[in-house]
């Protein structure tokens, strides 16, 4: 047999399995802390990234050691001119070269951001059959629950769960939000 069609046909094979194990996992609408709960001993191999080029792991080591996250102070964003524009730019700036930032200055309450966190960390808390009710994969929905939001496009699942709760343009009605997180 050809060495090429055998690769071909590995491959195909590979990939149908892993789309299997993708689709067993999506359809117990568990999510990561699913398998936590479930008391599992070892990582699935979908969460395990593949090494490459030789190497022993698949993402970058950086060698800085003072790696700082970009601050974006948000005080004088309501002022027009060079300090909004100066803000916008910090934001463009932080979201192209890091992908992140931390705000400060930005008017909410530590109490309120408090709360917040604490409103989904009840949620998570919650039994599997209470949470099943939001997990899905319809972005339409305003208020939901999924385990890696592009799990069938990528080539490794991230060990993570999220709570969404899309706020523009329209927000949800409060009977929308789970009472736990109200």
């Amino acid at each position: 047999m050809d060495t090429h069609l055998q690769h071909t046909s590995a491959q195909d094979e590979f990939d149908s399995e892993w789309e299997q194990q993708l689709k067993a996992f999506d359809d117990t609408k568990a999510g990561v802390k699913g398998l936590v709960d479930a008391g599992i001993s070892t990582i699935p191999q979908i969460f395990i990234a593949p090494p490459t080029n030789g190497s022993k792991t698949s993402y970058p080591i950086s060698t800085h050691s003072h790696f700082q996250i970009p601050m974006i102070d948000l005080e004088n964003l309501q002022q027009d001119g060079a300090e909004q524009k100066d803000i916008v730019d910090k934001v463009r700036a932080a979201s192209e070269t890091c992908g992140f930032f931390q705000v400060v200055n930005h008017g909410i309450p530590k109490e309120i951001l408090h709360e917040m966190i604490e409103g989904v960390r009840r949620f998570h808390e919650q039994p599997h059959d209470v949470k099943m009710e939001y997990y899905t994969r319809d972005f339409s929905k305003k208020v939901r629950l999924s385990s890696n939001f592009d799990l069938h496009q990528s080539k490794v699942a991230n060990w993570r769960d999220s709570f969404v709760c899309t706020m523009v343009p329209d927000p949800p009605e409060p009977e929308e939000l789970p009472s736990i997180c109200r």
